[in-house]
């Protein structure tokens, strides 16, 4: 075991039925993950709860891990489709996952796995392919830990302003950088506060908030945890976030690029130990990194253009990358340094590695996901690791993530490392989904044709 014991803040089943008893929870919101990183379920009635669904479970159509982000069902995938008659799967609670929800009265949320009818898990499912790489790391005998670092745009208009103006003219929280800024996040603090202590009774530990460089742009940390509930607690977060800014008249986006100025980015850090708590990135003897970190660290570089679909999965995430950004555009790592796609930080029980890469827009479950299954390839074939870069990644003449879509989907589709980690079913399942997105993009008419072309064409 680890000694990083689940979050007492979380309730007990124990708990949450003298909750309902007592009629202080009156709801229960029943939530999965889907491929876009959204939160979709139920709110169950608690006292139902209670009687039934505690014990027979919900369902819900499995059209929900084939769809897009309007919501169009999308033929094509093997999973689900009119000619299977769209049956059901089940939410399979995890009741290691109650969680008050103080910004909704009387309501907690549990979050679930996706099962088929007959028990097996859904594979195509985020939450269930970062369970199969938790587990084979459990296997070789680690236990993983990642922590998240995601920025957002605040706006003063609602969300239902945003859309009628069709998401331009909108105007930010704070009017010029306010990175690091104390009067800059004091402008925003009822709002952040909220979100803060929130996500706290929620069971999140939290950091710290902080202004970035944006218009409006702001970061709330939280406390690594196991990769499994470090990606729940980040999908909880980015949806109550946004639920609170609109209970505040406002609104807010995790989209990795909205306008030219700076993305919003998600750094994702990611460490191993031994499954009895032992360091296993850092020798304490000669006070150095460790040859097993050493190629873990190659393993993720090694993968990188191959899974750059799972760490930047929409059209817009590719818009972010751009030299001179914060935003990485090589495959290199260094010490410290922010111009790489892999930055090492910390020493001893601290040792690190962050991966700069992700964009706000990422899903969090296919990104560590990634992570482990790149370094878990370079720990079991022992690749060897390349010098540090020192100076400007931008300008070292390194090789490039993709910089497309298509040609992210290009690389995962022909990878052989990705079908042997994820298994083929998985990987032609997200392959399709960018198919879906490059077909939607291609087909629309965007405004910039529009002024353009107008006219002058």
């Amino acid at each position: 075991m680890t000694d990083h014991p689940r979050n007492p803040r979380l309730l007990s089943l124990d708990t949450l039925e003298q909750l309902i008893v007592s009629g202080d929870v009156d709801t229960v919101v029943v939530a999965f993950t889907d491929m876009q990183g959204r939160l979709q379920g139920k709110r169950l009635h608690a006292p139902f709860f209670l009687s039934e669904a505690l014990e027979h479970g919900t369902e819900g159509c499995n059209y929900l891990l084939s769809v897009d982000a309007d919501m169009n069902t999308v033929s094509g995938y093997a999973m689900s489709s009119w000619e299977k008659g769209y049956g059901d799967m089940i939410f399979a609670l995890d009741l290691d996952t109650i969680r008050l929800l103080p910004h909704l009265p009387g309501s907690v949320m549990i979050q679930t796995d996706l099962t088929w009818l007959d028990g097996e898990l859904v594979k195509e499912s985020p939450r269930s392919i970062l369970k199969a790489q938790q587990a084979r790391a459990a296997a070789a005998g680690f236990t993983a830990f990642a922590g998240t670092e995601l920025e957002f745009i605040l706006f003063n208009d609602t969300y239902e302003e945003a859309w009628d103006a069709l998401y331009r003219n909108l105007t930010p929280a704070n009017q010029y950088n306010v990175d690091y800024s104390i009067l800059g996040t004091t402008r925003v603090e009822p709002l952040l506060r909220d979100i803060r202590n929130t996500m706290y009774a929620a069971g999140l530990t939290v950091e710290s908030a902080k202004g970035e460089c944006n218009l409006g742009q702001h970061e709330i940390a939280f406390r690594f945890e196991e990769v499994l509930a470090t990606a729940d607690n980040h999908t909880v977060y980015k949806n109550t976030a946004k639920e609170i800014a609109e209970q505040h008249g406002r609104s807010l986006t995790f989209m990795a690029k909205f306008n030219e100025r700076e993305g919003n980015s998600c750094h994702i850090h990611l460490s191993l130990r031994g499954t009895d708590g032992s360091l296993v990135f850092w020798d304490p003897s000669s006070n150095q990194r460790t040859l097993l970190y050493d190629h873990f660290i190659a393993g993720i570089l090694a993968t990188m253009r191959e899974f750059t679909l799972l760490y930047a999965p929409n059209i817009n995430s590719y818009k972010r990358f751009a030299a001179g950004s914060f935003a990485p555009t090589t495959v290199a790592w260094g010490l410290d340094n922010r111009t790489c796609s892999i930055r090492l930080v910390g020493t001893g029980n601290s040792a690190r590695l962050e991966n700069r890469l992700p964009g706000g827009d990422v899903n969090p479950y296919m990104a560590i996901a990634a992570m482990m299954a790149g370094g878990l390839y370079g720990v079991e074939n022992e690749l060897p690791l390349e010098d540090a870069l020192v100076g400007n990644a931008y300008t070292s003449g390194k090789p490039t993530v993709p910089t497309n879509l298509r040609a992210a989907r290009d690389l995962f589709a022909g990878s052989s490392i990705a079908r042997a980690a994820f298994g083929d079913d998985v990987v032609d399942h997200y392959v399709h989904a960018a198919d879906t997105e490059l077909a939607a993009f291609e087909s629309a008419i965007t405004d910039w044709e529009l002024r353009r072309g107008f006219e002058r064409f």
